[in-house]
């Protein structure tokens, strides 16, 4: 029976030893990392906005091993990166397929309009926007009007790649930079 109470001792002993607030900053920094990764990928969640404010939000919890000010402007600037890929990929991709600026004015208005009607919206109204932009305003035939079409979808997929890729640097940036 004396080695239970060795072992209970030895777990006391651990349990005193363990320091609950680095491991509470920790566990908060790593969910908030692994959501907005996630939420790099998935609609209505602002990844890239969920990993700035993990590497901000360990800088003010733990001052002393945050990030540097350096890390925290290169975060920035990745962020602010990835919404400019997130807003003009769609258009982009339309414009390389041939797009008018009716179209790229209809993807726009779409994705606007598309966010009223998530998750479905924010893949759906910038193509719908595109489509009849291009044959009502720009009075091009359906066959025009469908490959730039095509052009927005091929557009926003590879703009999620990227931002995918720029959400994976974040991630990197606050590791490197907090270890």
């Amino acid at each position: 029976m004396e080695w239970i109470s060795d072992f209970q001792d030895w777990l006391w002993q651990l349990y005193q030893s363990v320091p609950f607030a680095i491991l509470g900053v920790w566990t908060l920094t790593s969910c908030l990392l692994l959501v907005g990764l996630i939420g790099s990928v998935v609609p209505l969640l602002p990844g890239p906005f969920l990993i700035f404010i993990a590497g901000t939000l360990h800088t003010f919890l733990r001052p002393d091993a945050g990030m540097s000010w350096q890390g925290i402007v290169l975060l920035s600037l990745l962020l602010v990166a990835s919404y400019i890929v997130d807003m003009a990929a769609g258009a982009m991709g339309a414009r390389w397929f041939g797009a008018s600026r009716w179209g790229i004015v209809g993807v726009f208005l779409g994705g606007v309009i598309g966010l009223f009607f998530a998750p479905v919206g924010f893949i759906v109204g910038p193509l719908l926007g595109g489509l009849c932009f291009e044959l009502v305003f720009a009075k091009k035939r359906m066959a025009p009007a469908v490959k730039s079409t095509w052009g927005t979808l091929l557009g926003t997929g590879l703009g999620l790649v990227v931002r995918l890729v720029l959400s994976l640097g974040m991630i990197l940036t606050v590791l490197v930079d907090i270890l």
